[in-house]
């Protein structure tokens, strides 16, 4: 267990690193620190000393991957690649671009905990109700009651949230007045504004959740073992919930287990169209600004997040069938 541990971390590492250069590539591959002054100073007449002003006030004077003037280390340390990419790795986020107010760190933490209350009591209901909803289906298949499940469970999957989050907003907020239209509150108040996203997200997700584990849980019922329990005389319910659920769990944990990182940063989305201040808005708002500092560290934090999320995920196997060994 150890030794695999330690192979996960270093081949995080390398991801991480990939990634962080990879990210950083892209982003300068289409924008220039003059562009991203030009954008964040606004106006109409922008002159050159304003943007040499910004980029010195930011770091960005400096050459992107190498400094030909300067001798031995300093050469790749007095860089934008380094003084805005290897932070990261120390968990140091620095500060927003656009608005140098902005602590990136401290906005991480206050909107993390913001995009938990939406997306948490979202990851267990789409777990729990996903299964539930696929396990009926199986109970009766092959009869219509399976059939227009089925057929739902398609249209659900072929309909757009965006569908659902407009029809949503026009009829529980607009017609019947059941919740706000958008925005969010704090302590208990906060249920308010965030039940509709949560009904919207899971009925968007249902569909596609439900056919993927109809199909996992139909394919455990031909087997030898199910039919041992059948042999025995088990009731059809009670080989469903003790047998065929069981043994679909790693499957299960693995579609679970990779909804995890949006646990943590939020839905783009719906934290857009609601008006919630999480991670999700704030991604939104720094792709929109070019704020190279925010998209560098949520790019870096999702990351980080599909790697430990992907470790848990193989850990958890060893939980649920012991037949599993992390060698």
């Amino acid at each position: 267990m150890l030794g695999f541990m330690l192979r996960r971390l270093g081949y995080g590492l390398a991801i991480l690193v990939g990634v962080n250069l990879f990210t950083f590539f892209l982003f300068f591959s289409v924008n220039t620190p003059d562009d991203m002054a030009r954008l964040n100073i606004g106006g109409k007449r922008v002159t050159q000393a304003q943007i040499d002003t910004w980029k010195q006030e930011r770091g960005y004077d400096k050459p992107l991957y190498f400094d030909a003037s300067r001798q031995g280390a300093e050469q790749v340390t007095h860089t934008i690649l380094w003084e805005r990419s290897v932070s990261l790795f120390a968990l140091d986020f620095g500060k927003s671009d656009a608005r140098q107010a902005i602590n990136i760190g401290h906005e991480v933490k206050v909107r993390m905990g913001v995009s938990l209350q939406l997306a948490l009591p979202l990851f267990i209901l789409q777990v729990i109700v996903s299964v539930a909803f696929s396990l009926l289906l199986v109970f009766f298949r092959h009869t219509r009651i399976d059939f227009w499940g089925v057929v739902l469970c398609v249209l659900m999957l072929s309909i757009s949230s965006l569908f659902y989050i407009i029809v949503g907003q026009f009829l529980f907020a607009r017609v019947l007045k059941l919740v706000p239209m958008n925005g969010f509150a704090g302590g208990l108040d906060a249920v308010r504004f965030l039940a509709l996203p949560i009904l919207l997200s899971l009925l968007s997700r249902l569909g596609g959740e439900a056919r993927l584990y109809r199909a996992m849980f139909l394919e455990e019922m031909g087997k030898d073992y199910v039919r041992t329990a059948r042999a025995k005389g088990l009731s059809e319910g009670r080989v469903l919930g003790r047998h065929v659920l069981r043994n679909a769990l790693i499957p299960i944990i693995t579609s679970a287990g990779s909804y995890l990182p949006y646990v943590f940063l939020g839905s783009l989305v719906f934290e857009s169209f609601f008006g919630i201040p999480g991670l999700g808005a704030f991604v939104i708002e720094a792709i929109t600004g070019q704020d190279f500092a925010i998209v560098r560290t949520m790019v870096f934090l999702g990351a980080l997040l599909y790697i430990a999320s992907n470790a848990l995920i193989d850990v958890a196997y060893t939980w649920v069938d012991p037949r599993v060994r992390l060698q």
